[in-house]
C-alpha cells in the first residue's frame, strides 16, 4: 500500500499505517521533504519513499532523495536497510538510466520504484536490463 504523506493528516497517516501493517501489507510510506520524512519516521514507516518528482511544478530532482537520504543516515554514510532502527529507503521518479540508479544507491538507497522510463522504454526487457546493470542478451 502507498501512503503519501502530503495528502494525508497526521492521525489517518499513523491510523492507516497501522491498520496496513496489522493486515500484513508493506506499506509504502511517501516522502518529499524533510518535514513529511520527519512525519514518515514518526509513525515508524519501516519503508520511506522519496519521490523526487514535486508534486507542485512536477519538476524532477535527483537531488532530492540526495538530501533527505542524509537525514536517515544512521549508520556512517548510508542508510543500513537491515539495521533495526534504518527504514528501507526507496527512490521513485526520475530513474531513467543506470547511471541513476548507482548514484541513487551511492546514498543509500536500497530500492527504486520506476514507471516512466518504463513505459516510454521500446524494450522493456533491454530497459529493466539497463537500469539493473545486467547484460542484455
Amino acid at each position: 500500500i502507498l501512503l503519501i504523506v502530503a495528502i494525508l493528516t497526521d492521525d489517518p497517516l499513523r491510523s492507516l499505517h497501522s491498520l496496513a501493517t496489522e493486515a500484513g501489507l508493506a506499506v509504502l510510506v511517501e516522502v518529499h521533504d524533510e518535514a513529511e520524512l520527519d512525519r514518515a519516521r514518526a509513525i515508524g514507516a519501516r519503508l520511506i519513499g522519496v519521490n523526487n518528482r514535486d508534486l507542485k511544478t512536477f519538476k524532477v530532482d535527483l537531488a532530492t532523495t540526495e538530501r533527505l537520504a542524509a537525514k536517515l543516515e544512521n549508520h556512517g554514510s548510508k542508510v543500513v536497510a537491515d539495521a533495526p532502527s534504518s527504514p528501507l529507503l526507496v527512490a521513485e521518479s526520475g530513474i531513467h538510466t543506470r547511471a541513476a540508479v548507482e548514484r541513487l544507491a551511492r546514498v543509500g538507497a536500497g530500492a527504486i520504484l520506476v514507471g516512466e522510463s518504463l513505459m516510454r522504454s521500446g524494450d522493456l526487457k533491454s530497459k529493466v536490463a539497463e537500469l539493473l546493470g545486467a547484460p542484455t542478451s
